[in-house]
Order: C-alpha cells, then structure tokens, then sequence
C-alpha cells in the first residue's frame, strides 16, 4: 500500500537490502517494480547506505531500509541520499517499534512506515495485522482509500486497493498490549545485557548497537563461523534457536531473472551463513539464559 500511496509502481527500481524476510521485496514486485538490493553492514546487518548509493539509476524511486532484528538502519544518510535523488524512503519496521535512532522513533523519519503485528513481533495480535503510519496528510488521505478497496464512500470505489482493514479483535488486543511495550522492549534489552555479558571473551560475536540507537531485540543475533555446530549443540540439550536468514533474497530462485550470483553481495551471504537468533523474550529469566549461553559454549 505505501509503494501505490507513493506512486512507485510499474518499471521503478526500488533499493533494499537482502538479508531480511522475503516480503520486503515481494512487495516491490507485487507493485510492478524492481527490486535492487544493495550490501549491508557487516556489524549492523542493516542497508549499508554506501553501498546503496552505488545502486541509484535513473529508474530508482525509492529505498526500503529494514530496521532488522530491533535496530535501527542509519537513516541519516539514507534520507540524504533521497533527499539528492528525490526519492522516498519507507521504513520497514516490523521488527523494531519502539526503537529509536538518535532519539527518534521508528517510523517517524520516512515517507511512510511499516509494522507488523504479527504474533511473535515485540507488539504482537492473536493473528497476522499490521499498521502504516505517515505524517504526511496527503499520503494518509491516500493510504485510507486504498485499505477499503479503494473506497472512501460505501460501495462506490475510485481506484483498486485491498482488503487491508485491521480485525477488531486484533485492534482490541494490541489497545491492551500496547501499554506493556515499553517494559516489555526494557526487559529484552536487560536480557541482551546479559548474553553480552556471558559471551563476552567466547570469540562468538555478539550484538552490535550504534551509540546513537536504542535497540528493542526483537532478535538477539549473534554470529560464528561454526554456526552450525553451535545451534546443534542446542538443539541436543533442547534449547530452540532460530537461522534468520538462510538465503538472501538476491538468491532466491524467484530472482533468478534479476541475475545475481553468489559473491555478489558478500556481507548479506557470509551473515546469511553465521548468523543465530539465541532464545529471548521479556519473561525469559536469568537462570535460563545462562543456561542457554552454557550450553552454547559447551561448558
């Protein structure tokens, strides 16, 4: 809906990274675009706007920057380099509301922005929904339009849109929820504090947060280059652990056409091998997260 609301559609090119889930560029291609994708930071895992410069033609018309696993992207840069090529910018935010950047929110810096509520996210319904928020009085007026169909009165329709409305059960579960997530965000960073603490000198790397952010670890991620062995070793003893993500997306078969190949992308492909998301929520407990980094280290 933020691509239509923008006007990015058929024949744009739309920059994002490819080390995040897959309906980041599904979007771009539902649209009629062109997904690109440029490299990440190796220590952030977020767009690397350096290398997304390199990846501005004149078909570009927007940039997608993902605040992956609860931190945000740099967006200062990123904003610039819209501001230069008249660009949008759309924050994808599903994994990070309540995250800040020097000092802002996720989600107040872009043309528009994305959440999810779905039901593992740090604000999360009893099913899939999600949110767009713009300041931008216009792109709203738009935005509404397009979630009922395309309709502003019942039954008469001026453009296509979607069924986009968010269930009313769902709405009344996040009005309850919401008011937690603030402790609930502080109860995730004290948690990461931890690991941090109990991985320090283990040669696995740990989360790293830019000075200027304030993560919410909507996943706490750490790297190695026996990933592999590590999250066996944890399954063994029965511990969960998740591999966020096994495949960039400018290696997926369906883009294929867009003809990448391997090497193309060196961060996102060596994070996509690395990469381990340890067990962590708000109620996780001391006790068993020092068990899990026990495990982990095979002590």
């Amino acid at each position: 809906m933020s691509l239509k609301a923008l006007d990015v559609g058929p024949g744009a090119e739309v920059i994002t990274t490819p080390f995040t889930f897959f309906a980041t560029a599904e979007v771009i291609s539902k649209a009629g675009g062109r997904p690109v994708f440029a490299d990440i930071d190796p220590l952030t895992y977020n767009l690397d706007p350096e290398k997304t410069a390199e990846k501005i033609t004149p078909r570009t018309r927007a940039i997608i920057p993902v605040h992956i696993f609860g931190q945000m992207a740099d967006l200062d840069p990123l904003l610039e380099l819209a501001r230069k090529h008249r660009l949008t910018v759309i924050e994808d935010a599903c994994q990070a509301i309540g995250a800040r950047y020097k000092g802002h929110r996720a989600g107040s810096l872009g043309h528009t922005a994305c959440f999810s509520f779905y039901p593992t996210k740090n604000l999360g319904g009893y099913g899939d929904g999600g949110m767009v928020v713009t300041k931008d009085s216009e792109i709203a007026v738009k935005l509404r339009l397009l979630r009922v169909h395309g309709s502003h009165i019942r039954y008469h329709h001026s453009v296509h849109g979607y069924n986009s409305r968010l269930d009313e059960i769902q709405a009344a579960v996040l009005r309850v929820k919401l008011k937690h997530l603030d402790r609930w965000n502080r109860q995730r960073r004290d948690r990461a504090a931890l690991y941090d603490h109990l991985l320090k000198g283990s040669g696995i790397v740990t989360p790293h947060v830019e000075p200027w952010n304030e993560s919410v670890y909507h996943l706490y991620v750490v790297r190695s280059p026996e990933r592999d062995q590590l999250r066996a070793r944890l399954s063994g003893a029965g511990i969960s652990s998740g591999v966020y993500y096994p495949l960039p997306l400018h290696l997926q078969e369906v883009y294929k056409e867009l003809g990448y190949r391997p090497g193309d992308l060196p961060e996102a492909e060596r994070a996509a091998r690395e990469t381990l998301a340890l067990p962590l929520d708000p109620e996780i407990t001391e006790d068993t997260t020092r068990l899990v980094v026990k495990t982990l280290l095979g002590n």
